[in-house]
């Protein structure tokens, strides 16, 4: 019957997985850097000292694949322009393992990088310098003296990307050094990926990569971590991971990936994502062994992606408009919508759809909504399609379809996110159509939803409540919880017409990045007049980081500085209808 969701996961920034912060072990400030040289991409020799002139150089750690890499790049070329009459110099070192020479040269020219990107092999001056993320800047003053240590600015964190002004924090540091002043704050939590480096460890013990960790890696992330995807790099062979063990190992612990945020004290789903007690440990173990590879016989076969369409040759195509939008390099872009007749005469009956971006790499999440005949807005309980990576496209069996009105018309929400590289994007979705006669049941779109609201300014733990009926009996199949980027956390509670209560879904911690579609393993059957009532908690206080602004009150709207609560759901009817 349900053999795919139309959509297992919404992510507005798609290498949020793979950074992090952590506290400074001691300070770097007052310590003295001494000279190095190192060859630049081109394998010309760069040396502390040719710089001997420059008031004060900015020592940046950067990595090819880390996301936040690439969004800095364009950031500190925009700073050397502005600061190199000023008598200031920019260098790049990228000290990763896993990061080559012709790697390195292809970030350089990919994001026009305007200081010397240098090679640093061994991680000889990270070592020396103690740095530990990209990026991760060390500011030193004419007597090379480290006067400022850590982020750019403070744009980014774990999990988010401010929608307020960042602050410039490395340049605030750079016009005090200039103007003789002390730096205010001269020491921040540097935000990024682990630098990869080379491991001193033999590798030993029984837990290897092909017989135990491939695997895992095959079945829990591949299906992003692949080339053309979105996810900042590849999990795809052994020579792909090295490098990136420690970030894995981060993300893991903290539970940030695979993205899963149900609480697994109420439902089971059947796209639960989560990493076994057993996955984890393996994981763990592998990396404190050194790592070893283990015989290329127990290595299992690669999965297999389709690289067309996954569902059948559709019947009709449609593009989300008649020529391509064009992505910036960097910068938050809110929701772009567009809106397409598909030039339906008469009633459609979908039983498969797949949304297709055409740029993967920018492309974060499409969701294609219905505008009924006549109207000017979209129904929110019709949603044709859906893509974010990873997520299966929707496929109906058993004489189940979506039902759409002729004369509909279709509304694209598209969700990019820059990786440092401009862009254009024209994404896609198809169908497959049903005949009506070949139907028994329509899918339906159910929500809970509350439009009237108001959170006041500041408040950090606002409650909102919405609650649906079933108007006949009915079997759940999922559910999607919505909030924008002051969602805190979000529940739905079951009552039955018999008095029994349950919890069907509880999402303590609620993140905007990654809006999963919770499928129930089994579905779950509510008799007429079951109520699902849903419970949402706001964060629109100056401690929630990804707020817009904290001291205005928020009500219901389409951008994500306005707010939504909506408890999506699908179900179908018990009884066949046709």
């Amino acid at each position: 019957m349900w053999k795919s969701g139309l959509l297992s996961a919404l992510a507005i920034i798609a290498c949020t997985p793979c950074w992090s912060a952590e506290p400074m072990h001691r300070s770097r400030i007052g310590d003295h850097v001494e000279s190095f040289t190192l060859d630049n991409c081109y394998g010309k020799s760069v040396s502390l000292d040719d710089f001997s002139k420059a008031k004060a150089i900015a020592i940046v750690f950067l990595g090819t694949e880390c996301p936040l890499a690439k969004l800095y790049g364009p950031r500190l070329t925009a700073i050397q322009e502005q600061y190199a009459d000023r008598g200031v110099q920019i260098i790049g070192i990228n000290s990763n393992t896993q990061d080559s020479l012709t790697e390195l040269a292809a970030y350089v020219h990919r994001h026009e990088i305007g200081f010397p990107m240098l090679k640093d092999p061994g991680n000889r001056v990270a070592d020396a310098l103690a740095a530990e993320r990209t990026p991760e800047v060390f500011l030193i003053d004419h007597e090379r003296v480290v006067r400022y240590h850590g982020r750019i600015d403070d744009q980014y964190g774990v999990g988010y990307s401010k929608e307020r002004d960042a602050k410039p924090e490395l340049t605030i540091a750079l016009d005090a050094l200039l103007a003789g002043k002390q730096i205010e704050q001269p020491e921040t939590e540097a935000v990024g990926c682990h630098i990869g480096r080379v491991k001193q460890t033999v590798p030993t013990g029984n837990v290897t990569f092909t017989k135990d960790i491939a695997p895992i890696l095959n079945d829990k992330c591949v299906n992003c971590h692949r080339k053309g995807e979105i996810a900042p790099f590849t999990l795809t062979s052994y020579e792909d991971v090295l490098g990136w063990e420690d970030t894995i190992l981060e993300v893991i612990a903290d539970n940030r990936m695979p993205p899963w945020y149900a609480d697994p004290a109420h439902g089971k789903f059947a796209n639960d994502a989560r990493l076994s007690a057993r996955q984890r440990q393996l994981i763990s173990t592998w990396v404190d062994n050194g790592m070893p590879e283990g015989d290329p016989n127990d290595l299992p076969a690669a999965p297999q992606f389709a690289e067309g369409w996954q569902i059948q040759q559709p019947d009709q195509v449609i593009t989300m408009r008649d020529k391509p939008f064009s992505v910036p390099a960097e910068g938050v872009l809110d929701y772009q919508r567009f809106v397409v007749d598909p030039q339906w005469q008469e009633d459609q009956y979908i039983v498969s759809s797949e949304a297709r971006p055409d740029k993967r790499d920018v492309v974060h999440h499409i969701l294609v909504y219905v505008i009924p005949p006549g109207k000017s807005r979209r129904d929110l309980r019709q949603t044709l399609a859906g893509y974010a990576p990873g997520s299966p496209p929707l496929q109906l069996e058993d004489g189940i379809a979506i039902e759409v009105k002729a004369g509909s018309k279709l509304l694209f929400e598209m969700h990019y996110t820059p990786n440092g590289t401009a862009t254009e994007d024209l994404s896609c979705v198809g169908f497959r159509f049903a005949k009506k006669a070949d139907v028994r049941k329509r899918l339906g779109g159910r929500l809970a939803a509350n439009t009237k609201f108001e959170i006041p300014a500041g408040a950090a733990n606002h409650t909102v409540k919405a609650t649906y009926v079933a108007r006949q009996d009915e079997n759940l199949l999922s559910m999607s919880p919505h909030m924008h980027l002051r969602g805190k956390s979000f529940r739905y509670d079951v009552r039955f017409p018999d008095g029994r209560e349950d919890t069907l879904l509880n999402v303590p911690n609620y993140d905007f990045n990654w809006q999963l579609k919770y499928i129930l393993d089994e579905p779950l059957t509510l008799p007429k007049g079951t109520q699902i009532e849903c419970t949402a908690v706001f964060d629109n206080s100056e401690y929630n980081l990804t707020n817009p602004d904290p001291s205005q009150p928020v009500r219901w709207g389409d951008q994500s500085f306005e707010e939504m609560m909506i408890g999506f759901m699908d179900t179908v009817p018990v009884k066949d209808e046709f």
